[in-house]
Formats: structure tokens, C-alpha cells, sequence
């Protein structure tokens, strides 16, 4: 019999490719790194079909950021990849580009990497006049450069010090120098997530405006091949563009204060309050969903039916311009007005088609669970603590945007309200002081004082201490010798504790790893972190695949693409003897300042939810661990360890936990991880309420909760919740007496948390 765990008992590394070769940062990777970019990409602007460029255009690149260009975001989310394209490089080899002008900006910038600038951090520069007269005279033709840079632990202001949702004084000058001296003007925009698109949609003098994101290693070659007509753009947004920074509900308190963050827009988070809020649609630039193509589409023979408990809605899509390309249909909900306030629409399924050629048709079947329209109600209007669905007419509406749908010829009607599943109070708030409501008024909360509800647990392990010769390995279990319930009575309490907390590196990612105890054979599987691809410790030299942010990922709209990002990369990790992949990551874009918003896929807790169940399927195809991340309402990143999250319960449930609950239905995750912030006073990793009652108990999760990393949560209080592992190792050492009495928690705790880490590491290979 094969001997388990080679890989994770740091075997070596062996590949994974045909003919013995590397899979890591292989052809295949990146070329599949591209291929989500192209996909990604989004079209926001194209006045008189400027693009495609024909491959023989004279172009002129201003900007710093074609030369600085951005792949991906900052700290556990950053990638250590052999080169990357910058766009300069990668348009150069398409167009005819003016080198002087592009050249002047890379002395600029390289000068200002070694003044101590980061990548992504470069300040704009002046253009020389004589550089803009040569480039006047080279071309009619001009692309704008914008970039932006976020990372971990660090939030934007929008303020004089940190313009970045708005241009900065020095980047509006270069704009309008370019505007004022060229015929066609092209924007591209380098960025993590959502800034301020209003100064080109309104701007006659720029054409075309793409959203090329942060792309990877190779996100410019993406580029290149969309402007050229390679590829047709079919990315939509999956945020709303609005006006003004002001204008996002989440703006005026979002910097109130370091402690805490007051929800107070409640359930009306992107599209859902544009769409819904009166007065606000006029405050939308692009709507959510959108993104237009080189080519033009028809819907066609919407069909809707009820069956089996889902409404199933079939349309044709045909193909009537002159390019090859894809379109993404979109179906949204219009539920009846109600005594339960509601958004006007909310997303309820999606599909990409295949790329059609002109004169093509692709029939789309789209299904949903009819449960899936009901609202939480957290007051009581009609049933308390219940999901609920309120008698009138639900209305569906078939498109490529929020904006752009038509009614389908189907109405599911409801004589009588229906409850679709009774909850149980959870998460309430005591301080939230408002809510909004879908007329725009706010509803007062009154402060309370909430008692939160414990659990015991169920699992019974008593100990038995075994005779040295008759120690049983864990290897007895995977083979089938004896049962995992008979093994862990050999384990004492301080064993079980030992194995709760995480275990020393060993492997090339210098994330640490779990289990680990020589005597009873448990083997200590590393993790390694992501999302945007497998990021290995620079020290060891080895270069992995750096994909898209998980924003781009997102617009591409193709849970295919996403699978196959999640299998590619899990292929890096265990290639490299790595067990868990410490992705994906699904917060809310609820503001556009949250540092980390590149790491989150959208605005949207439905798309959040199937872009993170596609990655799961991916990675855990291949024996690898995925760990959607962070558990919950993680929308902020200042003062992130201690700050409090004040959120309506219904908020909690259908906005910042809906992503979570999918992809824990959808996808079985082995491994979830827990916030560093607290949920309504209550830090996410000892949030009983939150771990146990909703995620164990309601939605039925049987995998590993783990903490984040250097969280400030007391480790008895995690375990009673249900965060079964703290990490990292180095938080305590483990030689040393532990950070709590064995009398706060109970062996038959210890052992409910040991034995579904037991069940992980039985489940690799």
C-alpha cells in the first residue's frame, strides 16, 4: 500500500507535468493567466468605434503607470512570478509606439524606485513640451495611463495626501494636456477596483476607456490584444461607477472612526441601492453589470417556467455584428413591495456564452431556486428571524446589465406570505442607531443589550491512555484498521491542544502548517496564501503563476475560468508539497477605499458566491485545500484587529455571509477562515453565534474553521465558538505552558475541534 502524506511529510518535490516537468509557472499557467485577463477586461467606453486599433496604428502612451504598472495587490495577496509585462512592452509589440515619449517615462520611474518608491507608488510627472511637439507630430492617437496600488492592512482616504479614488492634481493636468492635443484619446485604466470613472464618460475628447485592472504577469498583453482586436472585450463590471466618491452610502462613515464601522445602509450595498434609492440612478456613471463589445447581440425567445422548486428561464443569443465574441446574460429578481423594505432588483443567475461568431446563436438555460427571492426578516414585519417570501407578484428581468434587461413574459405570484426557512436570532446588533430604508429614509434602531447564545458540544471522547506498543498511527485510520473516534481517545488533553494551534514552517511558503505529532503519526500539512496565485517565500527563488485580482477574475463573468484558476493553481501548491491554499477570499466591495478590494471579487454576494464555489471546485479537484476568507464582514482595514462591524442581522445574512453560505452549499470547502474584526462587538474568531449557530448548525458545515494570522482572539473563547485552529505557530511557543487553563475548555471541546482537523488531513493525500 502506497504511504499516505508523502508530499506533506516533505517528500520531494516531484512534478506534476508531463514528462516530468514543472507545473509551476508552466506555458499552460500563464497562458491561462492571459486568457482570464482578456476575459476580465472591461469596455466602458468606444465613441465612434475607435477600437479596435488597426496593428499598424501610430500610438503615443502617456502616463507613468505604463511603465509602473501594477500586476496585483499588496501583502498576502501579492505573487512572486518570473517577469511581468508592463504596457509599454507589451503594446510596443503590437503598435507602432513613440519610444522616446514611453522611454522618458520609464527613466522617471526607474529613478524614482531608487528615491524609494514602491511599485504602484510612483508619483505622476510633468510632459516635457518637447516630447508632447515630437508625439503631436507622430500621431493623432493617445493613450492615457492611470494606475492605482492597495494592500493588506492599509486603507485609502480620497483626501490631498491619497487621491485615489479621484485623479490628483498632477494626473488631471496630464489629462488634460493629452485631451487638448490629440484627436483620439484612449484611457486605460490599471487598478484594483472600482475609482472614479466620470472625468472620461463625460469627456468628448476621450473616445475609449478600458478597465484592464490589475491583470497578473501578463495582464498587458490582455490589453494589447483587446485594444488590437485580438480578442473582443467581454468583461462586465461587477461594481457600480458613481459619480462622486460621495455618492457610495458607505462614504460618510467609513472614516467616522477607527473602532468602528456602523452599517447603516443596511441591505443596500452597489446596484441595490442605485437601482432602488430615490434620486440616486442619476448618480450612476456605468451600472453594475456593464460592459459593452465590438460587436452587437440579440435576446431573444425568453421562456420562463417553474419546475421543481426553481424558476428555469431559457433565452436565444445571437450574435448580429462583425466580430467573434461573448456576451454575459444576466437575470434579476423584481420582488413586490412589501411591509419588509426591499432593493428594486437583486441578481438571481448569470451565464457566459461561448464565443460566437457573426450570424451565431448559443440558446442560454438559466435556473434558480424560487427560495432564493426570500428576505430576511430581522424585526419581526412579518415573521421574525425567518427567511421570507411576501405574497405579490416577483417579476423577472433578462439583459447585459442592471440597466439594460426587459421584462420576461412570466410573473410568480404569491397569494399568501411564505416562510422558506425559520432561523434563529443571531448577530443581533446593540448600537447600529439607523437603517435605511428602499424609500430613503432611515428607520431608527434602538440600543439594546443582547445576551448571545452558547453552544455545548455534542461529540463525547473519552481518554484512554495507550500502552507505548499499542499506540495506533493516524495512518491506521486512512487505512481503514480502526476508527478515527478510537484513535483520538489515545490523544490527552494536552496533545489536542498542542494540535489546535498551528505548527512550525517547513515548506516554501513560510505560512506555517497544522496538525503535527510524530508519536501518533499526524503529519503537519502547510498552507500557503493567495488568492491571485500560489505566493511561495521570494527567498526560495521559485516563481509561481500570478493570475488576475480576484476583481478582474470576477468581471470575466465565467465560473469555467474561475475552476480552471482554482485547479491550475492548486496544482502549483501541491507540486510544491503544500496542502492548503489560503483562497479565496469573498468581503463586499462595500466602499471603494478598503485596501483590500482587489483580494474581493464584487459588490454583489451572489457573484461573490459563485466565483468562490468555482474556485473551490477547482482547487479541491485536485486534493488541495481551499479556504474561502474572511469570515465575516471583514470590509475595512484599519484598526482591522480590533474594529467592530455594527450590522443589521439581515444585513449580516443577505449581504456579507450570502457569498460565504453559497459557496459552503455549492462547493464544500474543507477549511473557512475567520475575520480579524469584530461582528457586532464579538471578534470573528470567538463569534459563536456566527461560527456555530449560522455556519455549523444552519448551513450544515462539517470543515475546519481557522483563525486569520496573529489575530487577537483568546484561544479558549475561538475553541467554545468553533474556530477550532489558531495560526500561526510562532503566536505562542509551544514548549512553553499554554496561553489558557485546561479547565476553561472541556476535553469534549478540544476533541469536536481536533477531530475536524483530523477528518482534513484524512481527506489529502
Amino acid at each position: 500500500m502506497r504511504k499516505r502524506w508523502l508530499r506533506i511529510e516533505n517528500h520531494p518535490c516531484l512534478p506534476l507535468g508531463d514528462n516530468r516537468s514543472m507545473v509551476t509557472g508552466c506555458k499552460e499557467h500563464i497562458e491561462l493567466s492571459r486568457k482570464s485577463a482578456e476575459e476580465g477586461i472591461v469596455l466602458l467606453k468606444n465613441n465612434n468605434n475607435l477600437l479596435p486599433l488597426k496593428n499598424s496604428s501610430k500610438i503615443a502612451i502617456f502616463g507613468k503607470a505604463q511603465i509602473d504598472y501594477v500586476k496585483g495587490g499588496g501583502g498576502s495577496g501579492d505573487v512572486i512570478c518570473e517577469y511581468v509585462k508592463n504596457i509599454y512592452q507589451s503594446f510596443k509589440a503590437e503598435f507602432d509606439v513613440l519610444n522616446s515619449l514611453s522611454l522618458f517615462y520609464q527613466s522617471h520611474v526607474e529613478q524614482k524606485y531608487k528615491e524609494g518608491f514602491r511599485i504602484g507608488r510612483v508619483p505622476e510627472t510633468e510632459i516635457p513640451k518637447d516630447l508632447l511637439k515630437e508625439a503631436k507630430e507622430y500621431t493623432d492617437t493617445a493613450i492615457i495611463t492611470i494606475g492605482r496600488y492597495s494592500k493588506e492592512e492599509e486603507d485609502h482616504r480620497n483626501d490631498e495626501t491619497d487621491a485615489y479614488f479621484n485623479l490628483d492634481k498632477q494626473e488631471q493636468k496630464m489629462v488634460d494636456t493629452v485631451c487638448a492635443n490629440f484627436e483620439n484619446v484612449i484611457v486605460l485604466l490599471n487598478t484594483g477596483a472600482m475609482i472614479d470613472t466620470s472625468w472620461f464618460s463625460k469627456n468628448d475628447k476621450i473616445k475609449s476607456a478600458l478597465m484592464i485592472w490589475q491583470g497578473g504577469m501578463e495582464g498587458t498583453v490582455a490589453a494589447a490584444n483587446v485594444v488590437s482586436g485580438k480578442v473582443t472585450p467581454s468583461g462586465k463590471l461587477v461594481d457600480t461607477c458613481a459619480e462622486k466618491f460621495e455618492d457610495y452610502p458607505s462614504s460618510e462613515g467609513f472614516h467616522q472612526s477607527e473602532d468602528y464601522v456602523k452599517y447603516t445602509e443596511d441591505v443596500f450595498v452597489g446596484y441595490r441601492y442605485f437601482e432602488t434609492i430615490p434620486g440616486k440612478q442619476s448618480c450612476v456613471v456605468y451600472p453594475f453589470g456593464y460592459g459593452l463589445s465590438y460587436t452587437t447581440f440579440e435576446f431573444s425567445e425568453e421562456n420562463a417556467c417553474v419546475s421543481g422548486g426553481k424558476i428555469v428561464v431559457s433565452v436565444t443569443v445571437k450574435n448580429i455584428g462583425k466580430y467573434a465574441g461573448k456576451e454575459v446574460v444576466q437575470l434579476y429578481y423584481n420582488p413586490p413591495v412589501g411591509v419588509i423594505t426591499k432593493p428594486k432588483f437583486e441578481l438571481c443567475a448569470f451565464a457566459k456564452t461561448k464565443l460566437l461568431a457573426p450570424n451565431e446563436s448559443q440558446n442560454i438555460v438559466l435556473s434558480f431556486d424560487i427560495s432564493s427571492m426570500a428576505s430576511y426578516d430581522d424585526i419581526g414585519d412579518v415573521q421574525k428571524s425567518a427567511w421570507v417570501m411576501e405574497k405579490g407578484d416577483y417579476k423577472l428581468f433578462i439583459g447585459n446589465s442592471v440597466r439594460n434587461t426587459k421584462e420576461i413574459d412570466f410573473t410568480y405570484s404569491l397569494n399568501e406570505n411564505i416562510v422558506t426557512e425559520q432561523c434563529t436570532e443571531y448577530c443581533k446588533p446593540e448600537s447600529l442607531g439607523k437603517r435605511l430604508t428602499a424609500t430613503g429614509e432611515y428607520k431608527t434602531v434602538e440600543n439594546c443589550k443582547v445576551t448571545r447564545k452558547t453552544f455545548e458540544p455534542t461529540y463525547n471522547c473519552k481518554y484512554k491512555e495507550p500502552k507505548e506498543e499499542e499506540i495506533k498511527k493516524l495512518a491506521d485510520v486512512a487505512n481503514g484498521n480502526i476508527t478515527l473516534d478510537e484513535f483520538m481517545k489515545q490523544l490527552s488533553d494536552q496533545d489536542m491542544m498542542k494540535l489546535l494551534l498551528g505548527k512550525k514552517n517547513t515548506g516554501v511558503a513560510n505560512t506555517d502548517g497544522m496538525g503535527g505529532n510524530e508519536k501518533f503519526g499526524i503529519p503537519a500539512p502547510m498552507t500557503v496564501d493567495g488568492p491571485a496565485g500560489v505566493r511561495l517565500s521570494p527567498s526560495f527563488d521559485i516563481y509561481t503563476t500570478a493570475f488576475p485580482v480576484a476583481t478582474m477574475l470576477a468581471c470575466t463573468w465565467n465560473t469555467e475560468i474561475l475552476e480552471q484558476v482554482g485547479t491550475a493553481g492548486a496544482k502549483e501548491a501541491k507540486e510544491n508539497n503544500l496542502s492548503m491554499w489560503l483562497t479565496p477570499a469573498l468581503n463586499i466591495h462595500r466602499s471603494p477605499l478598503c485596501g483590500r478590494n482587489f483580494e474581493y471579487y464584487s459588490e454583489d454576494p451572489f457573484v461573490s458566491g459563485k466565483m468562490a464555489s468555482a474556485m473551490v471546485r477547482g482547487i479541491q479537484s485536485q486534493n488541495i485545500v481551499a479556504t474561502p476568507k474572511h469570515f465575516a464582514c471583514n470590509n475595512k482595514e484599519t484598526n482591522r484587529k480590533e474594529s467592530n462591524s455594527i450590522v443589521s442581522e439581515r444585513a449580516i445574512r443577505e449581504i456579507y455571509v450570502k457569498g460565504f453560505e453559497i459557496c459552503v452549499k455549492e462547493a464544500n470547502p474543507k477549511l473557512l477562515m475567520t475575520a480579524y474584526n469584530r461582528v457586532n462587538g464579538a471578534r470573528s474568531s470567538e463569534n459563536t453565534e456566527l461560527i456555530t449557530g449560522v455556519l455549523r448548525n444552519e448551513w450544515g458545515y462539517k470543515g475546519l474553521v481557522t483563525t486569520d494570522w496573529w489575530n487577537n482572539g483568546e484561544r479558549s473563547k475561538e475553541i467554545k465558538a468553533g474556530n477550532d485552529v489558531h495560526m500561526p505557530h510562532s503566536h505562542y511557543n509551544i514548549w512553553t505552558p499554554f496561553p489558557w487553563e485546561v479547565e476553561n475548555v472541556s476535553r469534549n471541546q478540544l476533541a469536536t475541534c481536533v477531530k475536524r482537523l483530523l477528518e482534513l488531513i484524512l481527506w489529502l493525500e
